[in-house]
């Protein structure tokens, strides 16, 4: 079963919590505290897999938890971290936000892509102690690990594209020029799934060719089978438009090449704007005038055009040739670049979650929303900390310390950073 869209929830380990302890030793008095770190979550990471060639795998499992920390022990041991969950897909999958539609991650070479990252442990009772509080019994939780429902979209990596109309012929190209086996029958959408194959033009070059399903007047808006397959073409640094010559169905070529390529504008303005050239297939069904006419109508738009007959391979050699020489100019397969985050304004006043807890007089703050602001904070740098302090006051945990009693020279502490109060 082909399968190239999947829509999944993922989420990193969160951070094991540290350990309150005290250190306890026959003949060593008040040994003091000595709780280690929670180990650090797991993360969700994707990695390409040669072997697979669609996202199947994706629809009938829908939810990837990666493992949490291990919680920190006595006598300063630090927790274990936990393993990173890896999830294999197809290269040439694209990582998006289901909500914002952002890409975050395009998977096309072997390098791994953290996606979500796993919660950092959470300090244990040692890191507390100071010449006024010897006896912390209090630890920090864990922090928990991102969680993102995304949306995986598998676009085809291929250097050529063939596009074109169901029944022109575009499998018999393909079968014939790479050692593709698609299944070729004489009625519409015989190919239901993407074709890849490689083609070799001479000795040191190739090129990977990929036959598109047929796309169909209407494709960009859903009709037909095309519609689902058009994103595997916005990779293609070359498009080759395989026509029916000879009308063998009862249509005109010129018209069926205008409709696609109205679809393609359709769909992607960049994408209509690709090279393409012109292969006027089943040469010897049609008539001399027919022929001539075609001809003359793509030559004077300016296109490269050429004639063969796919199913015994006459003229097929003429058009690798000349894909190899202009793949040499053309810009590489498109990659995708990640879109950053959507940054929201955490000073602009809005109710949001936190809790607060006090423990030996220190002011533990927990909200998972001010991690990422936690993230792009500098404590060497004023205007950063201007900002955290805006942040503090706009969402009501500044009020929220007043109220619990916090006085000057407190202890503030939220998550990595800890403060004394200032009014």
């Amino acid at each position: 079963m082909f399968v190239d869209i999947a829509n999944i929830y993922v989420k990193a380990g969160d951070g094991g919590n540290g350990k309150v302890s005290f250190h306890r030793e026959k003949y060593v008095a008040a040994g003091g505290p000595d709780g280690g770190d929670g180990g650090r979550g797991g993360n969700i990471v994707f990695k390409v897999d040669p072997n697979l060639s669609t996202l199947a795998d994706f629809r009938y499992k829908r939810k990837y938890i990666a493992e949490s920390g291990q919680a920190g022990g006595a006598d300063r041991c630090n927790g274990k971290s936990a393993p990173d969950l890896v999830l294999s897909v197809p290269k040439g999958t694209l990582i998006k936000e289901k909500e914002t539609g952002r890409i975050i991650a395009d998977i096309s070479d072997d390098e791994p892509v953290i996606i979500a990252k796993g919660g950092k442990g959470g300090w244990g009772n040692s890191h507390f102690a100071t010449p006024t509080r010897q006896v912390p019994k209090f630890a920090k939780s864990g922090v928990p690990g991102e969680a993102l429902d995304l949306i995986l979209e598998l676009k085809l990596l291929a250097d050529v594209g063939l596009i074109g109309f169901p029944n022109v012929g575009k499998s018999t190209f393909i079968s014939v020029v790479s050692e593709a086996k698609p299944k070729i029958a004489n009625y519409h959408f015989t190919t239901l799934v993407p074709t890849l194959g490689v083609v070799s033009a001479f000795e040191g070059k190739s090129f990977v060719m990929a036959d598109i399903p047929g796309i169909i007047e209407g494709a960009s808006e859903g009709v037909g089978l095309g519609h689902e397959f058009l994103r595997h073409v916005e990779r293609c640094r070359l498009l080759v438009h395989v026509i029916d010559v000879a009308g063998s169905e009862g249509r005109d070529p010129i018209d069926d090449f205008n409709k696609i390529n109205s679809e393609l504008v359709n769909f992607s303005e960049e994408l209509a704007k690709r090279e393409q050239i012109i292969v006027a297939n089943k040469c010897d069904l049609a008539d001399e005038e027919t022929l001539k006419t075609v001809r003359e109508y793509f030559e004077s738009k300016g296109f490269k055009y050429f004639e063969c007959m796919a199913a015994i391979a006459e003229g097929t050699n003429d058009v690798i040739k000349y894909i190899a020489t202009a793949l040499d100019r053309l810009p590489p397969i498109v990659k995708y670049e990640p879109e950053e985050a959507p940054q929201e304004d955490f000073t602009v006043q809005k109710a949001r979650d936190f809790t607060l807890t006090v423990e030996d007089g220190v002011y533990i703050i927990e909200a998972p929303w001010l991690l990422k602001i936690l993230e792009t904070v500098d404590p060497d740098d004023y205007e950063s900390l201007q900002y955290f302090q805006r942040v503090l006051h706009s969402s009501g945990i500044i009020d929220a310390l007043v109220t619990a009693g916090v006085k000057e020279g407190d202890t503030v502490s939220v998550y990595d950073i800890e403060f004394d109060y200032v009014p």
